[in-house]
């Protein structure tokens, strides 16, 4: 399923940032605020440095107190915003949703498609992207929390692309009825398979023909 664009370097730096106003409400759940000015500031170089660090080090290697060193914030303020390791991921996810690439619009799903299965590739087989999917994905499995985190993410990108399936139902490309979001996770599911069960290579190619087997079967009423 469709997926953000690179983040870390490609973002702005935040060193040196502290959290001196706009902090959270004590109540309010871990990674769950998105105040805006200084604070957005220290959210981004906070998340900056989680993702860095996953994309190293995997799930295990997320130490709050080495991720404020590397943001340059102190460690109450990481501990009190995101309070444990799970609670930072959930809002690294809920950022990169945000941020992801919209859906495409081609006006022929046979592209539409085409254009989510190469974002896919592109980002899962991204250096630092890929590793820091698979450090999420390996986390959600023994996390409760991450997991619920990432199945949000998820839903959020393939209601994205949904639109591409339904804006196909209306033109008569596919038949009225047709499930979108079950098209969608069609496309992307043969690739993340690929990335973690068989190793075969993710590229082009290989983005290709998920697309059109989705297609394919969309078309035949299998959704």
């Amino acid at each position: 399923m469709p997926t953000p664009p690179p983040t870390g370097p490609d973002r702005p730096d935040g060193p040196g940032i502290t959290d001196s106003s706009n902090s959270p409400s004590s109540s309010a759940a871990p990674g769950t605020v998105r105040p805006g000015g200084r604070t957005a500031r220290v959210r981004e170089a906070v998340l900056d440095a989680a993702g860095d660090v996953l994309a190293e080090a995997g799930f295990e290697g997320l130490d709050l107190a080495d991720i404020a060193r590397r943001a340059g914030v102190g460690k109450t303020t990481v501990y009190r915003r995101w309070g444990t390791p799970a609670g930072l991921a959930a809002d690294l996810l809920e950022d990169m949703a945000a941020q992801s690439v919209p859906r495409a619009r081609t006006g022929s799903l046979a592209e539409d498609l085409r254009a989510n299965a190469r974002l896919v590739v592109k980002t899962l087989t991204d250096p630092r992207q890929g590793r820091l999917f698979r450090a999420l994905i390996a986390a959600s499995l023994c996390d409760p929390q991450t997991a619920e985190a990432l199945h949000r993410f998820y839903a959020v990108r393939v209601e994205e692309w949904a639109g591409c399936v339904t804006d196909a139902v209306g033109r008569g490309e596919l038949p009225a009825g047709t499930d979108a979001r079950a098209v969608v996770s069609a496309v992307s599911a043969p690739l993340y398979y690929s990335l973690l069960n068989t190793g075969e290579p993710l590229d082009e190619a290989a983005a290709d023909r998920a697309a059109a087997a989705a297609l394919a079967a969309a078309r035949a009423g299998a959704y």
